[in-house]
């Protein structure tokens, strides 16, 4: 039999070279027909179940998650990927902000949940704001390569920073501003949170409308509300403001107008350049008592040693956390998470079992890292970064598993953030093989690219993929049930509904776990690393 060519490989000129292996076509195709719906259907399953209590870190549900992730790779021949362990300790904080708080402004006391949400990322037990002045400042961007600066000759230090959502170039649409409909990192909620701290500001506060933050309000009520994790630190996070928090647009409207300012009008200037204004003489106060719990939660790493370059891995990651339970919600109180990641971890025991086929090793190593506490700001893939198992210098590429495709099969393959890297065109050509093309990133203004586990290793570096579903239908039938079960994934993200159902067409996730094979095969084989694009603010250091 002839050796095994990537379609990839001989496409791209970039990226030519032959394999160095002698597996075939027929072996690698073995692999690629294993994954299935049956088999993804039990994991999910089994990790979304109410035994697993919604996988929060930390939890019975974590020590459930990583003994099954344990079990599963042991199975299919996987060794620790963590010297002699599976795991990385991940040390963490949880802070849990008494719910008995209000936000008092203008003479207004508002109320938790239903007009805000407040709380604080510093490890103490008691912190808030007294009477601190107001001042609205745009989008609270400091962002010099753009030439915007909403803080500049401002003094906010003791004062409480109001702010929208997204970035300037979300509302203009102008892709000149920024980078257009696509957010920027500047338009992420920990960003603005971050500058705000830079600043000296006391407190910082984010108006939440639904279409530039991407969710609704009920997303913020059950995400930042409830049990907030963060990283043990010496300085116990006081280098942040006292106070963080989020507030709807009507409570904002209703605060503008008791400033003399007009919301809309405010919101249009932010648009045009660097913006702020004082919101005259209005002060806000709110007390958060925080119960404070320290303890350890857990990365899982598990790697197939290549056969040629052990050394060099390409790393697939997924986050198994979710939301766990709130034992102080009415009715179900346990966010299962099933589409929410259930499907990216169990289609990771799925793509290790379609290599684990192969009947020699690919040529370089193929690991998997299932990461802690990325509901709660990529908190595990920012410690995995800060603290790598394989350097950067030995990590090929990352494919991220986030929310696996359940509308059904599609003719095309979305990428978030595509244009980074030239992991688009090992991706385009392993797609040939199903008849789909290459789209573009289904929702840019989301900044998608900033918001899952890939971000981290492209703050490494290393070239990452996030990629998965599509906007075309295969047929007029799955056409029909795409409208249906979109509405219903849409309602039931980061709530109790997420949780598995029989009606959902696991034969879309397939097409894309065969994929996100193919092109960590590919990737293994080819004697190239995937680079950077020219124009991606993302660079490998030398």
């Amino acid at each position: 039999m002839n050796r095994y060519f990537s379609l990839t490989l001989l496409a791209s000129a970039v990226l030519a070279g032959c394999a160095t292996t002698s597996l075939t076509s027929e072996d690698v195709e073995k692999g690629y027909q294993s994954i299935n719906a049956e088999q993804l259907a039990e994991h999910v399953k089994v990790l979304a179940s109410d035994e697993f209590g919604g996988r929060a870190p930390s939890s019975k549900g974590e020590e459930l998650t990583l003994a099954y992730l344990t079990d599963q790779f042991k199975k299919v021949g996987f060794e620790p990927g963590n010297g002699d362990s599976f795991l990385q300790e991940v040390p963490l904080v949880s802070l849990e902000a008494d719910s008995d708080m209000v936000l008092t402004i203008g003479g207004k006391d508002y109320q938790y949940k239903k007009d805000m949400v407040m709380g604080s990322s510093r490890i103490s037990e008691s912190e808030g704001i007294k009477d601190s002045e107001l001042v609205f400042v745009g989008y609270g961007v400091n962002a010099p390569e753009y030439n915007w600066n909403d803080y500049e000759g401002l003094d906010v230090k003791g004062k409480t920073v109001v702010m929208l959502v997204n970035d300037p170039g979300f509302a203009t649409k102008d892709p000149a501003l920024f980078t257009g409909d696509a957010m920027t990192y500047y338009g992420r909620w920990t960003y603005k949170y971050e500058e705000a701290s830079r600043q000296g500001a006391a407190g910082a506060i984010i108006i939440h409308e639904t279409a530039p933050a991407s969710y609704p309000w009920s997303v913020v009520e059950n995400s930042w509300s409830g049990e907030q994790f963060g990283f043990q630190k010496e300085n116990n996070n006081m280098d942040r403001v006292a106070v963080e928090g989020w507030v709807t647009t009507d409570v904002a409207k209703e605060l503008f107008t008791k400033a003399g300012l007009d919301f809309d009008s405010a919101k249009a200037n932010a648009a045009k350049g660097a913006y702020h204004v004082d919101m005259g003489d209005l002060t806000a106060s709110v007390a958060v008592k925080n119960t404070i719990k320290t303890s350890i939660s857990y990365n899982f790493i598990a790697t197939l040693p290549g056969s040629e370059k052990p050394d060099e891995h390409i790393i697939y990651s997924a986050h198994w956390d979710h939301l766990g339970t709130d034992k102080n919600r009415k009715g179900d109180q346990i966010y299962n998470g099933a589409h929410d990641n259930a499907t990216g971890t169990g289609g990771m025991i799925e793509v290790a079992e379609a290599f684990s086929m192969l009947p020699q090793n690919p040529s370089r190593s193929i690991t998997f890292l299932a990461v802690t506490a990325e509901e709660q700001g990529l908190l595990g893939s920012k410690y995995y970064a800060a603290n790598p198992v394989i350097p950067a210098t030995k990590t090929v590429a990352n494919i991220n598993m986030d929310s696996l495709n359940l509308l059904g099969k599609v003719k095309d393959i979305s990428v978030v953030g595509i244009g980074k890297s030239e992991m688009d065109v090992l991706l385009e050509n392993a797609a040939k093989k199903q008849g789909r093309v290459v789209s573009g990133d289904p929702k840019p203004s989301s900044g998608g690219y900033y918001r899952s586990d890939h971000f981290a290793f492209a703050n490494m570096g290393v070239p990452a993929m996030y990629a998965g579903g599509g906007s075309e239908a295969f047929d007029e039938e799955t056409a029909n049930y795409r409208k249906r079960m979109s509405l219903v994934l849409r309602g039931c993200y980061h709530q109790p509904c997420d949780r598995y159902r029989d009606e959902w067409d696991l034969s879309g996730a397939v097409q894309d776990l065969q994929l996100f094979y193919q092109v960590g095969f590919d990737i293994s084989e080819q004697p190239q690393w995937p680079k950077w694009n020219e124009t991606s603010e993302f660079q490998r250091t030398k």
